[in-house]
């Protein structure tokens, strides 16, 4: 197939995944008060709501097609028969795209947007009052974790914050304001691994750009359902670029804000004092990998597994794509993790035994990628980064 099909098969398959995520917009919520767009928004909610099978069939029928297009992409890439100014002009499109979709299969950037207005519409703590104290507020009615009080750090409320104060109780606006502001942290991360790879004079800088930018699982947890993961990601890689190019000091700081928006990478910034004491920046990525493994492990063994954790590791298992002990692992936790919610939307619930069936998609990926890895470590040396 051409490069010149390039961008507009990349906007069919991301419009195709913007036009699903409104299959699951929560029976509670209105998105629109036209009615015009209100038939539009039943008739898509009844697909997702009500018509389960055809839901999960259309679910996986965009999947594979986003799969077989960021295949398609790898494969160009690593031919070098994309430049740079294509591959970005790929990721703004799909960029601007996916942040309008609905964030269909999480309700975290709900109870982000609730935390923050706690403070600008109740004048009130976060940390100290939940959405449950505000039995008449209309958002919960399609919220969910309202039981609990806020559990990220002061640089998210920092963040936050004004763009409450912007959207102004607003809903709609705040929505799309909240989904901004992540997607141009995704943007920062997918920069940062551009200036990581120029910097470790990675063969083909592109391909572990594009290897992380284009790929559907994280396309859907940090565009369409817009964790704040990718913040803190964006964080943490730019302050690892930072450190690669001898600005330890800034470095410092950007980890320190990392660690201080969300917890997880407070293991990476460990690596990262380890690692400026010995002076062995190639060991960076490598070590960053293995121990934001770890954050994934700890976070899981907290409470339960979640996909979006997987935004830990993966943008530096991307800059290691190349090594096969680390690609194949990468594809097999991205397709465990877009078939994680198979289940849910066919049956619609979490309940047993589907969190059993999820259990053991986890497991089965983990053993398989554990047996790749040590087939293919040994000769992880040989092959160029």
């Amino acid at each position: 197939m051409s490069k010149k099909f390039f961008v507009p098969l990349w906007v069919f398959g991301s419009v195709l995944l913007f036009l699903y995520s409104f299959t699951q917009v929560d029976l509670s919520l209105t998105l629109s008060r036209a009615s015009i767009f209100q038939t539009i928004e039943k008739s898509f909610q009844y697909v997702g709501w009500f018509n389960r099978p055809l839901s999960t069939y259309l679910y996986i029928g965009v999947f594979v097609i986003l799969f077989a297009l960021y295949l398609w992409t790898l494969i160009l890439v690593s031919k070098e028969k994309l430049n740079r100014k294509t591959v970005w002009i790929g990721i703004i499109v799909i960029t601007g795209i996916l942040t309008l979709s609905y964030n269909a299969f999480s309700y975290d950037l709900f109870n982000y947007i609730f935390d923050a207005k706690i403070v600008t519409h109740y004048h009130l703590n976060p940390y100290i009052h939940k959405a449950l104290d505000f039995p008449g507020d209309p958002m919960l009615s399609f919220m969910r974790w309202t039981h609990r009080v806020y559990p990220y750090g002061p640089l998210w409320l920092a963040l936050t914050v004004p763009i409450s104060f912007i959207g102004h109780n607003i809903f709609f606006l705040t929505f799309y304001l909240f989904k901004i502001m992540i997607a141009s942290f995704f943007i920062l991360c997918v920069w940062s691994i551009e200036k990581i790879g120029k910097s470790l004079k990675l063969d083909n800088v592109l391909y572990p750009v594009v290897a992380f930018a284009f790929n559907p699982y994280v396309l859907s947890e940090s565009l369409v359902s817009a964790h704040n993961d990718i913040v803190m990601m964006g964080l943490c890689l730019y302050a690892t670029s930072l450190l690669i190019d001898k600005q330890a000091l800034k470095g410092s700081v950007m980890y320190i804000l990392s660690a201080a928006l969300k917890f997880a990478t407070g293991l990476s910034f460990i690596g990262f004092l380890v690692l400026l004491v010995i002076r062995k920046t190639k060991f960076l990525i490598p070590v960053s990998l293995i121990l934001m493994i770890g954050a994934v492990v700890l976070a899981s063994l907290r409470t339960n597994f979640q996909p979006w954790y997987l935004l830990y590791a993966f943008p530096f298992a991307a800059l290691l794509i190349k090594r096969r002990a680390i690609r194949f692992p990468y594809y097999i936790f991205t397709i465990a993790s877009i078939a994680y919610y198979i289940p849910f939307l066919y049956n619609g619930n979490w309940d047993p035994p589907i969190s059993m069936t999820l259990n053991y998609i986890i497991l089965g990926a983990t053993a398989l990628s554990i047996v790749i890895f040590l087939v293919y470590f040994p000769h992880s040396k040989k092959e160029t980064g």
